[in-house]
């Protein structure tokens, strides 16, 4: 598990939902087949209104047209990031697109538990507001022992909420794991 996480931020709003991070019409393909798992990348974010998809500005795609992976690594939303369904293709699509890592004022929290438990993307929490300081596109460096965020196009650092407990599941790949190696199953 890498302790710097380094790429480029995409920034949404308050309320993203699993119908929005994959919509209901793309749970059709296989979680287990390479070639077929793609599709979740390439239709991740799909939902979200274009409008609002990159901001400040908007109007920007997450997943290029024709692609299954995004050049954005790092995804900053506003508060109640994942509510929805509990449906753990949501976190599966933002990994396969390229997604490390999602940093949010709050989250669902079985989205939360989906991403710590199967290992697709590290889920931060911050205690204040930074899509509205952040923009998509900034360069961003991501420290897992330090819990900070640094803005390298702005030159700005963010203190995070501590993973706390959850990070050694994360630094295993996912909770089965974890639990091999500790002598749990």
């Amino acid at each position: 598990m890498e302790k710097i996480i380094k790429g480029r931020a995409f920034v949404l709003g308050d309320n993203i939902d699993t119908d929005q991070i994959i919509p209901a019409e793309h749970l059709v393909y296989s979680l287990s087949d390479p070639e077929e798992s793609k599709n979740y990348g390439r239709f991740a974010l799909s939902g979200v209104p274009l409008a609002q998809s990159g901001l400040p500005g908007g109007g920007i795609p997450f997943v290029e047209e024709g692609q299954y992976q995004t050049k954005y690594q790092i995804i900053i939303g506003g508060s109640n990031f994942g509510c929805g369904s509990s449906r753990e293709h949501a976190p599966f699509a933002l990994q396969v697109a390229g997604a490390k890592a999602i940093i949010a004022e709050s989250y669902a929290r079985i989205f939360y538990r989906n991403c710590v438990d199967g290992g697709f993307v590290v889920p931060y929490e911050t205690s204040q507001k930074l899509n509205d300081k952040i923009e998509t596109g900034d360069e961003l460096e991501l420290d897992l022992n330090g819990n900070t965020l640094r803005n390298l196009t702005k030159n700005e650092t963010y203190q995070l909420r501590p993973l706390g407990d959850i990070l050694p599941i994360i630094e295993a790949g996912n909770i089965f794991e974890y639990a091999r190696q500790n002598n749990m199953i």
